[in-house]
């Protein structure tokens, strides 16, 4: 893991865990309500039993938490799996009635919670994206600032 992916496995790592822990024990009705949510993303979800769902996505988060705060997990792997998550969470937002304002993509007050976990989406791409220095990248840079 390079260094500057440590504050950004940290952050979103710890947050994902936390947030299925909390799940652990989730009502059936609570599970249901994020089960219809998440069914106009991936509409086999709905076909679950609902106790069941909530206990998939309580597993399911934390597993990823822990796999961001794992170092010897590659940085990429683990930005993929948080790319395909918060991308799930957007596309919830996106498609669930009464999420955003008129223009479908400005948070309504129901949305913003929503919407604020657009920058998983962000740190994810980073983390995918960011590449090994090869030998000779700060010499080449330094050329080209001459």
């Amino acid at each position: 893991m390079r260094l500057n992916h440590i504050p950004l496995r940290l952050s979103t790592g710890a947050f994902i865990l936390n947030a299925g822990w909390g799940k652990r024990n989730l009502e059936k009705d609570s599970a249901a309500g994020i089960q219809a949510m998440a069914a106009r993303v991936i509409p086999p979800v709905s076909r679950i039993d609902a106790a069941k769902f909530g206990k998939m996505l309580s597993y399911a988060e934390m597993t990823l938490g822990a796999a961001l705060l794992t170092p010897f997990l590659p940085s990429r792997l683990a930005g993929i799996g948080l790319g395909i998550f918060s991308g799930s969470l957007f596309a919830m937002y996106l498609r669930t009635p009464g999420m955003t304002l008129e223009d479908g993509i400005r948070p309504s007050p129901q949305g913003t919670g929503l919407a604020k976990d657009i920058w998983m989406l962000g740190i994810a791409a980073a983390l995918v994206l960011d590449r090994k220095p090869k030998p000779g990248d700060a010499t080449r840079r330094i050329r080209a600032i001459k």
